[in-house]
């Protein structure tokens, strides 16, 4: 069994912005298996899809960001899975936007969605897709940045990050992930 978290923001206010990046991957998965991430559990919307033969979950936790963890550590509770189960998807200040970047494990880097698992989960060994947003070149706070739609030049980066991200996450489930990172951190 696999946990696929989108992180992101509960809510249509929230529903395009930089910060939910990762719903917008779980939601190209979904698309992509004809399901819809409404079954609700543990404080997230998920749905179970059987990839390759492996059986997986999509997961959007409706905490709101900063406390993601709240939802993830039960669900794997219930389940009986260990966090190197689990892949997170989210946005990275300091990627390029569109760049996306995949790590076994490491710390927060600031991200206060990672910061949450960390602490949940007890540990930083769970696999994560970073995708970036890049950062604000005018100024503005990073709160107000992250929640702000993208902008009409990123959409198409963004959504070839979207695209990637997801068929990285697909390749995870049945690939060894030092495999899928070698294939996908090139790009």
């Amino acid at each position: 069994m696999k946990l696929i978290v989108g992180l992101g923001n509960p809510g249509k206010k929230y529903e395009n912005t930089r910060h939910n990046i990762g719903f917008l991957v779980i939601d190209e998965l979904a698309k992509r298996f004809n399901v819809a991430v409404n079954e609700n559990k543990f404080k997230s919307h998920y749905a179970t899809i059987h990839h390759n033969g492996e059986k997986v979950f999509l997961m959007k936790p409706q905490t709101f960001m900063n406390l993601s963890g709240e939802s993830v550590r039960p669900f794997l509770d219930y389940y009986k899975m260990s966090p190197e189960d689990v892949i997170v998807i989210y946005d990275d200040l300091d990627l390029p936007t569109g760049k996306i970047r995949l790590r076994e494990k490491g710390g927060h880097g600031g991200h206060n969605g990672i910061r949450s698992l960390i602490d949940h989960l007890g540990t930083k060994e769970f696999k994560k897709v970073r995708i970036g947003i890049g950062r604000p070149t005018t100024p503005i706070s990073i709160v107000d940045y992250v929640l702000q739609d993208f902008s009409k030049q990123e959409k198409p980066l963004v959504e070839e990050a979207i695209y990637r991200a997801a068929n990285a996450c697909e390749e995870a489930v049945t690939e060894k992930f030092v495999d899928v990172m070698n294939q996908f951190n090139q790009k």
